[in-house]
């Protein structure tokens, strides 16, 4: 059987099928058979579990994950490897190969009851809107592994909010990096090194407000003027005074000099609670 992992057996196979890996698709494929498993292995699954694959390229992770799981869709954007993984997956009866672009995959009628584990390696430009995709309604998943650029790793587990995909990620997951992966592990090589995260989907939202689409939408527009005091940037948003921000601010214990990236997920819920101008119910 074929194993994209292998540099060799990758480049003759894109050249069998006639292939270039496209930059402005974030085609960089694993290459590194040894971390390859140890990804598919971090992803914590056996038997009894589903998986979707996203962006599966050539089926590097896919065949992997296959061997430790029960059902996986393997889904990918890129017409022109669809005939990739079909011949790599070839003879393996628990993969389904989906063409589609998985912000618009139907999640919920792939997996009706949630609890799947999603698995992949995700372009950077894809991050934030896939996990708003994935994590913004029921039925969830259970478990994100996701190899993501480092940069991107650091802020999804910072400490504070470091952008709106912080909070997002953080609102419905609790993550967790599980190793970096070099850049020479991938081919072609990227210019950053990647990190596997594994996002433990939360059974409630971590903070306590009746719409948490408003609530993202109220952090959204807070972001829009990151590198301006938060003060400022609420008394503009919800027609108040500087003043009258600050005071509240102060009441909540926080400083309204700060900027929005300073912020944690509880204090956000309170500056939500506090400004947002349609009463959470």
């Amino acid at each position: 059987m074929i194993d994209p992992a292998n540099a060799q057996e990758l480049q003759a196979l894109l050249r069998r099928h006639r292939i270039t890996l496209q930059h402005r698709l974030g085609q960089n494929f694993l290459i590194d058979p040894a971390l390859r498993d140890a990804v598919a292995e971090a992803a914590g699954t056996d038997s009894r579990d589903d998986v979707l694959e996203v962006g599966a390229g050539a089926g590097t992770l896919t065949i992997a994950l296959a061997a430790r799981c029960r059902r996986l869709v393997a889904v990918e954007f890129d017409r022109a490897l669809i005939p990739v993984l079909r011949e790599v997956v070839a003879g393996r009866n628990n993969i389904e190969v989906v063409q589609a672009d998985i912000l618009r995959y139907d999640v919920a009628g792939g997996f009706p009851n949630g609890g799947e584990v999603v698995a992949g390696n995700i372009p950077y430009n894809l991050t934030g809107a896939l996990i708003r995709t994935l994590l913004d309604r029921p039925p969830r998943p259970r478990r994100l592994s996701l190899v993501v650029q480092e940069e991107v790793a650091e802020r999804w587990t910072a400490t504070t909010s470091a952008s709106l995909g912080t909070v997002a990620v953080q609102l419905f997951a609790e993550p967790r990096v599980v190793m970096t992966i070099p850049a020479s592990s991938f081919t072609p090589a990227p210019k950053v090194d990647s990190a596997l995260v594994i996002l433990e989907v939360r059974d409630r939202p971590g903070i306590d407000v009746a719409d948490t689409d408003e609530f993202l939408r109220f952090v959204e527009e807070v972001f829009q003027f990151r590198r301006k005091q938060i003060g400022g940037t609420l008394a503009r948003i919800g027609g108040n005074s500087g003043v009258e921000s600050s005071t509240r601010l102060a009441e909540l214990g926080i400083d309204g000099a700060r900027r929005p990236q300073t912020l944690t997920l509880p204090e956000w819920e309170a500056v939500y609670r506090a400004f947002n101008p349609r009463p959470d119910r």
